[in-house]
This record gives structure tokens, C-alpha cells and sequence, in this order.
């Protein structure tokens, strides 16, 4: 066993149950009990243990990005102490308790799933991710390394159009990885800047910069005010069924200041499970 030690609280079967919900994620690929995703060019098993996650093979190289992709940065203990404060944060955590969001740890990969996803159910968004995937990735025993930026700058659009893509979208996704843009720079702007940058390429809204803040760089304020799933978990939670505005649960965020992120993740993880 290769013991990677996690911050606790840390309840497992939650934490993954996105690579799950809505159908195989070749790329996060949930087989036979345990987490698959191919790392630094080979495939890493993830699977429960006492005291954190065995992680197999484990090295100076894999520890750290299985460590960012299982949501490790995440303070669950101050926001613990936070929900505390809050009725309706307090019953979903002592339900979800030890969920730590999973981090899509390449930003190419966090942006090109966006993009997918955009204005498509979740399950529609999966399948087509899982097209792309097996025509541009390359497969190790049983995940796929998602396609690198090179492979999808030099495919045409229409290939992606094939696969199920919108024009439009083939269009953004090529031209994401086209562009000049350093994408691990983003990580030391803040986060206006990250969404200024973001939003300045073509197909690149607020909802997939606010989604790239959240899932990608974990930055604690991110708040997608315009993702319906959240919309829907806030007008569930804190207005009675109501059908809440953007603008509204825009400002319901600042309720949640500074645990925007994991709050949005336990309201829709609180949604999806009927809490």
C-alpha cells in the first residue's frame, strides 16, 4: 500500500461521486471501486484507506497533483466553523461531511470541459467530453490522458463538430488552444484578472471563468452565480423554491464570504442528493 495521508475530515466515496453522476469521465475514470487518471503519462489508481487514499504508483511527481485533484487545499475545518453559524451549512454539512471538491488539476482540460458544457445538461456534456477523449487522448490501461492543448490546436474544427460539438464550440475549443495565452500564468492574477483575461477570448463567459476560479485554481470567493445548478440550490435553500435571479444569488455570495466555492459545491451536492 502507498499511504497518501490526507487532511481529515475526508469521506472519499463523496468527494468522487462527480466522476460518477453523470456518466463515465474517461479522464477521471471511476473502475472497480477506485478513482483512474493517467498522470505525468502513467495511470494512477486511487482508492480508500484508513487515514487518507493509496495511490498506486505514488512518486514525488504523482503525490502532489493526486493531492491537488482530490481537493486537499480546501480548509474544510474553517469552513466547518463557518456552517456552524448558518442553518442551512450547518444541516448539509453534518451530511456531506468530509465532501472535498475535486480540483481539475490542468487548466487546458478545466476550460475545454467548460466549454462542453456550456448551455447542455451535465450528462450531454459527459459524453461528449468522453468523444473528444477517445479520438484526441491517448489511452493507458483503463483511463485516457485528456487531449494536450498541441493535439487540439493543430485538429480542425469540424472534427470536433463530428464528435458532437456545436461550430461554435469546435471554434472556441480550437482557438483556446491556438491562442497565445499562458494558462499557468493565470494562477498568479487575482481573480478579477483571471476573469478579465478569460472573458477577453471568444466563447469564454463569466460562468466558464467562474467555474475555472472554482474547480480549476480553488480560489475561495468563487461564486458562479449563473450556473442553474447553483441558481436552483439557492433558491431551494434560502428562498423557499422561489426562481432566483443572477443577480440575486449574486449577492446572496456575499452571505458566504470568504467560503463562496465550497459553499456553492455543498449546495449542489446537497441538490443533486436530495438533502
Amino acid at each position: 500500500m502507498a499511504l497518501l495521508a490526507l487532511p481529515e475530515p475526508y469521506a472519499f466515496e463523496l468527494s468522487t461521486a462527480r466522476y460518477r453522476a453523470f456518466g463515465t469521465d474517461l479522464a477521471n475514470l471511476w473502475h472497480e471501486g477506485g478513482l483512474h487518471r493517467v498522470v505525468a503519462g502513467r495511470e494512477v489508481r486511487i482508492t480508500e484507506t484508513p487515514g487518507g487514499v493509496d495511490v498506486r504508483p505514488l512518486d514525488d511527481t504523482i503525490e502532489p497533483i493526486v493531492r491537488r485533484l482530490l481537493g486537499a487545499e480546501f480548509d474544510l475545518v474553517a469552513f466547518y466553523a463557518f456552517a456552524a453559524t448558518e442553518p442551512v451549512l450547518a444541516g448539509l454539512v453534518d451530511a456531506l461531511r468530509g465532501l472535498r471538491p475535486p480540483i481539475a488539476v490542468e487548466p487546458f482540460e478545466s476550460l475545454v470541459t467548460s466549454i462542453t458544457a456550456q448551455q447542455v445538461s451535465l450528462h450531454a456534456a459527459f459524453a461528449i467530453r468522453n468523444r473528444l477523449i477517445e479520438r484526441f487522448g491517448v489511452r493507458a490501461e483503463h483511463a485516457y490522458a485528456f487531449p494536450t492543448r498541441e493535439r487540439i490546436a493543430v485538429a480542425q474544427p469540424d472534427e470536433l463538430f463530428a464528435l458532437g460539438f456545436s461550430h461554435r464550440k469546435a471554434e472556441y475549443a480550437t482557438g483556446l488552444a491556438r491562442s497565445d495565452l499562458d494558462l499557468d500564468a493565470l494562477a498568479l492574477l487575482t481573480d478579477d484578472e483571471v476573469k478579465d483575461t478569460l472573458t477577453a477570448l471568444p466563447g469564454i463567459g463569466e460562468w466558464t471563468a467562474d467555474w475555472f476560479l472554482a474547480r480549476h485554481l480553488a480560489r475561495p470567493r468563487a461564486w458562479p452565480a449563473g450556473d442553474l445548478g447553483v441558481r436552483k440550490a439557492a433558491s431551494r435553500y434560502y428562498c423557499e423554491g422561489r426562481d432566483l435571479t443572477t443577480d440575486e444569488v449574486r449577492a446572496l455570495g456575499e452571505r458566504f464570504d470568504p467560503f463562496q466555492n465550497l459553499t456553492a459545491h455543498y449546495l449542489l451536492a446537497g441538490l443533486l442528493g436530495g438533502t
